[in-house]
């Protein structure tokens, strides 16, 4: 459900709870509403292992871990503003064919990256990346 005056965005790295730019987003006022996965037609790059890049593919696509969040509309271009390069605000179709606003990678940024779709989502590749 969107506040008034609000939007939704699905975040699926580092913007995510407890992760490093979570803060970011708090900043804004943002406010969590729930974990949920994309329809299977996404695949994910890690981008130097500092955070990940989704893209919708149009074959073997697979679902993603992600968080939805309640923002200020004035907060959406701060935290755009704020995302590294390449990243972008797309449509997500999440598995319940829903849509809303997310973080996307352009394809450029993950050309020579390691693909990591594998693995679900982010949290499950840093928790591997932790474990090594």
């Amino acid at each position: 459900m969107t506040l008034a005056g609000n939007c939704e965005i699905a975040v699926n790295g580092t913007l995510m709870q407890g992760l490093e730019l979570n803060i970011n987003l708090q900043a804004v006022g943002a406010v969590f509403i729930i974990e949920a996965i994309t329809a299977p037609i996404y695949r994910l790059w890690s981008i130097d292992d500092r955070h990940p890049a989704m893209m919708r593919v149009s074959a073997d696509g697979r679902s993603i871990a992600l968080e939805i969040w309640s923002l200020p509309l004035a907060g959406l271009a701060k935290i755009l503003q704020q995302e590294p390069a390449g990243l972008c605000i797309g449509k997500i179709k999440l598995a319940d064919n829903s849509e809303v606003l997310g973080v996307l990678g352009e394809p450029f940024l993950c050309e020579g990256q390691r693909e990591i779709t594998e693995f679900g989502g982010w949290r499950n590749y840093i928790a591997i990346l932790s474990e090594l």
